[in-house]
């Protein structure tokens, strides 16, 4: 029996210097992350654009689409985006200048194409093993591996004691803890004086569990949560 994923969304982008045209395949559950840092699921070569610059993830349903604290910005539909927002089949996304075409029919012809190009994106498979990207500040695109079962995260200083130090003075010291329970990464934040947020909502007493998409921030720093 055929297991491929189920195909749901596209996102389709033309190089306006060879016209060369890339079409990426969003499978369900899918994340992907749209840069111009080669690494990024969508790598969009392009000056005004940031190493890391969006991210689309799926959430309850649907595509959501979330800046990464770029320098430009992300619009929809020639409208600047400040929080998550949902994709809808024929939005454009402009990365300042470049222009990409989200989609939400997808062929078995488009799928067979993405499998051949290695465009198809499918979702993470939660493994224990993940990575923060920080996607603004001082330390923008440095990746992060999360090696050990328990990582705090603190300003850097002089006399740190946590694993992670940020380049940032609104961020405490320390400021949130990360542990490894059940293959699944939870956040919890350690009476930090501007707070911690995922998905731009506040992190409370209980933790909370981190899904492979999910934006962090930390005082005036953004981070990326991979899993897988």
């Amino acid at each position: 029996m055929s297991t491929a994923p189920l195909s749901l969304a596209k996102i389709t982008w033309r190089h306006p210097q060879t016209g060369v045209v890339q079409e990426f395949v969003l499978a369900e559950g899918a994340t992907a992350t749209i840069g111009r840092q080669a690494g990024n699921d969508i790598c969009i070569p392009e000056q005004h654009v940031s190493r890391q610059h969006a991210v689309v993830t799926y959430r309850e349903g649907i595509f959501m689409i979330d800046d990464l604290g770029s320098a430009n910005g992300t619009f929809i539909n020639d409208q600047l985006i400040t929080e998550s927002f949902p994709l809808a089949s024929g939005d454009i996304i402009r990365l300042y200048v470049p222009i990409l075409y989200f989609s939400a029919t997808v062929t078995e012809e488009d799928q067979r194409n993405a499998e051949e190009m290695g465009t198809l994106i499918t979702a993470t498979i939660s493994t224990g093993k993940g990575k923060l990207i920080i996607t603004t500040g001082p330390q923008e695109g440095t990746t992060i591996p999360m090696l050990l079962n328990t990582i705090t995260i603190g300003r850097a200083t002089s006399k740190a004691t946590w694993e992670v130090g940020l380049q940032d003075p609104s961020v405490s010291r320390p400021h949130a803890r990360l542990q490894l329970v059940d293959n699944t990464w939870v956040i919890h934040d350690l009476g930090s004086a501007n707070g911690t947020l995922v998905n731009n909502t506040p992190v409370t007493e209980k933790g909370r569990p981190l899904r492979d998409g999910d934006i962090l921030t930390l005082g005036s720093t953004i981070l990326l949560f991979r899993a897988g």
